[in-house]
């Protein structure tokens, strides 16, 4: 991951950009890029109630779209860029695609595999490990979720 600090953020507000049309869709509101080259080749948000399909996380649509873009399940020197720390699902389908590195702006204290409850990407047991980065745009990446449940909890 050599990308500089501007980089990062810049890739981050991507993926928060994606993170809004998820909101846009009454949608919990999560998005990712992932960038090769410095280039983005998928994009993802979440899209479970759109789509009516429970693995439709932003990962899981980002990485689709990212393969389709490389024809290739193998995506390697990439690195993923979320909003939030990637699920258990997520984290394994961060492993299987190959992917080398996620950057991620907030914990997730419920659901988190990525540092939190479990840390699945960076386990030693597991023959593919991912360098993980966290914090980038944090705040920004905390309060789009907390503004979703604090006005959900409200209806």
């Amino acid at each position: 991951m050599n990308y500089t600090v501007k980089e990062k953020e810049a890739f981050m507000r991507e993926a928060l950009k994606e993170a809004e049309i998820a909101l846009e869709n009454d949608e919990i509101p999560i998005g990712c890029v992932i960038v090769k080259d410095g280039e983005i080749i998928g994009r993802g948000h979440n899209a479970r109630e759109e789509l009516q399909r429970a693995v439709m996380h932003a990962e899981i649509m980002a990485i689709e779209n990212a393969n389709a873009s490389e024809e290739s399940w193998r995506l390697l020197d990439c690195t993923l860029f979320v909003t939030i720390e990637p699920c258990v699902m997520c984290s394994g389908a961060i492993g299987l695609a190959r992917i080398p590195n996620v950057v991620y702006g907030a914990k997730n204290q419920k659901f988190g595999a990525a540092g939190s409850l479990y840390d699945i990407l960076t386990d030693e047991r597991l023959n593919h490990r991912v360098e993980v980065e966290t914090g980038v745009l944090e705040s920004e990446c905390a309060a789009i979720m907390q503004d979703f449940f604090r006005t959900r909890r409200k209806k």
